[in-house]
């Protein structure tokens, strides 16, 4: 470089994005969109209060009766039955209780008997 040139800064390989404004929602429910997938989902279905239910196999049983009777289901009924309680429980996340954890995972076992699958293990 000659005396007196200044050196160039390289440019930045990657730009820092504005943060966007908070969206307001005007109604409640559009708050969790895993509640809008559980109603609308293609999977299945559901009756009302499904997860509530204080049995695992009441909750299984529910979930069979749904995923037989459901015309909007694009899987066979076993794997649209696991697929929505799996997609609860995994939703849930942190907001479960370690006991109704362990009643929706006893769920799965209940389903898997229902359906005639083997256990898994």
């Amino acid at each position: 470089m000659t005396k007196g040139a200044k050196m160039q800064k390289k440019p930045l390989s990657h730009k820092r994005r504005a943060r966007k404004p908070a969206r307001r929602r005007a109604q409640a429910g559009s708050r969790r969109w895993s509640s809008r997938v559980t109603a609308t989902s293609d999977a299945l279905d559901l009756e009302e209060g499904v997860f509530k239910q204080r049995n695992p196999a009441a909750i299984a049983q529910s979930l069979r009766r749904s995923a037989i009777a459901s015309r909007r289901r694009k899987s066979d009924p076993y794997r649209s039955a696991m697929s929505m309680l799996v997609f609860y429980v995994n939703r849930a996340g942190s907001n479960l209780s370690p006991a109704q954890r362990r009643k929706l995972e006893a769920a799965k076992g209940e389903l898997r008997k229902l359906f005639g699958r083997r256990a898994r293990g």
